[in-house]
C-alpha cells in the first residue's frame, strides 16, 4: 500500500481554499504526506448536472458562512467573499498540472488561493494569473507556455478521467487506498483510515 494519500482537487473550487492553506501543517502534525492531484472538477459536475451554487442563492449564502466559520476554526485569513466562480479553471488546474510535474505544485496552488481569496481577485485571468508564478519563482511565459500546450491539455483530462474512474465527483477529495473522502472536513477521516490500513 501506499505510504501518502492522494489529494485530489481543482483551482477554483472554494471548500478547496481550506484544505490547501492547511494541508502542510496537517502533513507535519500527522506525519502522513499527500500527493497532489489536480483534476478538472468542473467537467464531472456538467456531466452529472451539479453545479451546486448557481443560481442558487440560499445554497451559495450558506457556502460562504459555512467557509467563513471553518476559516475561523482553522486560523486562516477571510477577507469577505470572493470573485466566484474563477473564470479558466481549467486553465489554472493545468498550471498546478504542470507543478505537480515540476514539483511545485502546492506552492503555486497556495498563492493562487492567496490572490482569489484573501486578495479577493480572480488567479485564473491577468495580472493574477501571472502573479500567483512570480510569487513562486517560476517563469510565467514558460509556466503558461506549457499549460497552452496540447500535451498538457490531454494530461488534465487522462488525470480528470481518472478521478472519474475513482467515483469522484467534487473538490476536494482524499484518497486512501481506493477509498474516497469529500471535503475538507473528511481529511482527518481519510488520515485515520489511512492509518488503520498500515
Amino acid at each position: 500500500m501506499s505510504s501518502s494519500i492522494d489529494f485530489w482537487f481543482s483551482v477554483g473550487s472554494t471548500y478547496t481554499y481550506l484544505s490547501v492553506m492547511r494541508l502542510e501543517a496537517v502533513e507535519r502534525q500527522s506525519q502522513v504526506k499527500f500527493r497532489w492531484r489536480p483534476f478538472d472538477v468542473r467537467a464531472i459536475m456538467i456531466e452529472m448536472d451539479n453545479l451546486p451554487f448557481t443560481h442558487k442563492p440560499i445554497k451559495a449564502r450558506y457556502m460562504w458562512r459555512d467557509i467563513e466559520r471553518r476559516a475561523k476554526t482553522h486560523g486562516l485569513p477571510w477577507s469577505g467573499i470572493p470573485p466566484y466562480p474563477i473564470k479558466y479553471l481549467p486553465f489554472a488546474t493545468r498550471i498546478a498540472l504542470v507543478g505537480a510535474k515540476e514539483g511545485w505544485c502546492a506552492q503555486y496552488v497556495k498563492a493562487a488561493y492567496q490572490r482569489w481569496f484573501i486578495n479577493g481577485h480572480d488567479p485564473s485571468i491577468e495580472p493574477d494569473l501571472s502573479g500567483a508564478l512570480e510569487d513562486i519563482g517560476q517563469n510565467p511565459q514558460r509556466v503558461i507556455a506549457i499549460a497552452s500546450s496540447e500535451e498538457t491539455k490531454a494530461a488534465l483530462t487522462s488525470e480528470t478521467d481518472s478521478a472519474r474512474a475513482l467515483g469522484i465527483f467534487g473538490s476536494p477529495t482524499i484518497v486512501s487506498d481506493g477509498e474516497i473522502f469529500w471535503g475538507d472536513d473528511r481529511i482527518e477521516d481519510a488520515i485515520q483510515w489511512h492509518r488503520h490500513l498500515t
